[in-house]
């Protein structure tokens, strides 16, 4: 049985970090329906064109995508759907100013198993130009190669 504070992830978006400047973070539960949370916990969670808005005092998960559950029946829930985020009253309107005033966007960045919840982390993030993506790529570029040639010199 997980411990209360043990993390366990589900889905990663990797591409996040590539498209956008990551600012804050917030922890948010996630409303979802039996076979959804059956499904999200073998890992078929998918974020790739998600994102967050809030709208009316409530915050939702848009175009996530949590695949039909294995063993689900008539009932079994669809893939892709408008499901509610679980935040506080402030940081549902923190994050409507942010979203507002400074054009910025709510992106998923992961979802995971936390004390037998799921749970979703949203990143405030604002998008990156092209220049900003290949500069990114030439540091890493860097990086490696300067790894890599670290590692040659410990072999000699």
């Amino acid at each position: 049985m997980a411990q209360h504070g043990e993390i366990r992830i589900l889905s990663d978006n990797r591409t996040a970090g590539h498209n956008y400047h990551l600012l804050d973070r917030y922890e948010a539960g996630i409303a979802l329906t039996g076979t959804e949370v059956k499904a999200a916990k073998t890992g078929k969670v998918q974020l790739k064109e998600s994102y967050a808005e809030v709208s009316e005092d409530e915050a939702w998960l848009m175009n996530a995508h949590i695949s039909e559950y294995s063993h689900g029946n008539i009932m079994n829930h669809v893939p892709v759907r408008k499901r509610k985020l679980l935040l506080h009253r402030g940081e549902i309107e923190k994050l409507r100013e942010e979203t507002r005033e400074k054009g910025l966007t709510l992106i998923p960045t992961r979802v995971y198993l936390k004390g037998g919840r799921i749970k979703v982390e949203i990143a405030v993030a604002k998008g990156k130009k092209f220049h900003d993506k290949r500069e990114a790529a030439k540091a890493k570029e860097m990086q490696a190669e300067a790894k890599a040639a670290i590692a040659r010199r410990a072999r000699q």
